[in-house]
């Protein structure tokens, strides 16, 4: 059952116009973020009543990208014929959870559905490698993120004795929101960029790309989206970390990418 008929699940027609807008539009809309150094969260946030507890907004976020994919994998193959798809499909869209309609689509009847059509995609090779370096790029992301993580932790702890030996150990904020509490982190690729968590980002989904296979649209524009999207912020991110610890705590660090910017 189509809950957008023609669009959601999209035809052909459709697919291709969707593809066409992301790859063309997202590159733009990110790029605007150099005309501006205000950011919606973290750094530049401000206290609002529309703000939502960050777990909840996370869920929000993401949760269309991975059930608009998971509902295009089931009705799609059903239209077009498609009794099973390969395991490379499935094992992409466990991988994926957002850009769900374009990827979504591709997966699960407008890219490659049939084991001699991955033979030319993308060989065993090149889609093993292409998963391991998913994993890389994912396991950077995931130490990094707890690397920054962490720091908000320790800070909330070292607020929460203060507060308690303040009160006379008689009373404790215990879950209440954290001052804002900034440094600059020293693990991992941290000594050399200040947001490695972006860079290992985007080997992530390079991998991903390399899986799919070079061709694969889709996952090209991800990847190039998140770059656009991401580039800016990283670069007034060094910006906002200059102007608030001075050169001397950044040091050399770089942006994002170490020896480029």
């Amino acid at each position: 059952m189509a809950i957008i008929e023609e669009w959601l699940p999209p035809t052909r027609e459709n697919y291709d116009l969707i593809l066409k807008v992301w790859q063309i539009s997202y590159p733009i809309i990110g790029s605007m973020q150099w005309l501006t150094s205000w950011y919606g969260m973290g750094k530049t946030s401000v206290t609002s009543r529309l703000n939502l507890p960050g777990r909840i907004g996370w869920l929000t976020m993401e949760a269309p990208g991975f059930l608009t994919l998971l509902y295009l994998m089931k009705v799609l193959p059903e239209q077009h014929g498609i009794d099973d798809l390969p395991w490379q499909n499935k094992v992409l869209a466990g991988l994926f959870i957002c850009n769900a309609t374009c990827i979504g689509s591709w997966l699960a009847a407008y890219g490659p559905t049939t084991e001699a059509a991955w033979s030319s995609q993308s060989s065993i090779l090149q889609f093993s490698s292409g998963i391991l370096v998913f994993y890389l790029g994912l396991s950077g992301n995931f130490f990094h993120d707890e690397e920054l993580r962490d720091i908000r932790r320790r800070e909330a702890q070292r607020q929460e004795r203060a507060k308690l030996e303040q009160n006379g150990h008689h009373a404790s904020n215990k879950g209440k929101g954290v001052e804002k509490h900034y440094q600059i982190p020293q693990a991992g690729l941290f000594r050399y960029v200040l947001y490695p968590h972006y860079l290992c980002e985007w080997v992530e989904w390079a991998g991903f790309w390399m899986a799919a296979g070079w061709g694969c649209a889709p996952a090209r524009a991800f990847l190039v989206n998140e770059m656009f999207a991401m580039f800016p912020r990283a670069v007034r991110g060094r910006r906002w970390y200059l102007e608030r610890f001075g050169e001397d705590k950044v040091g050399r660090r770089w942006a994002v990418i170490p020896g480029v910017w």
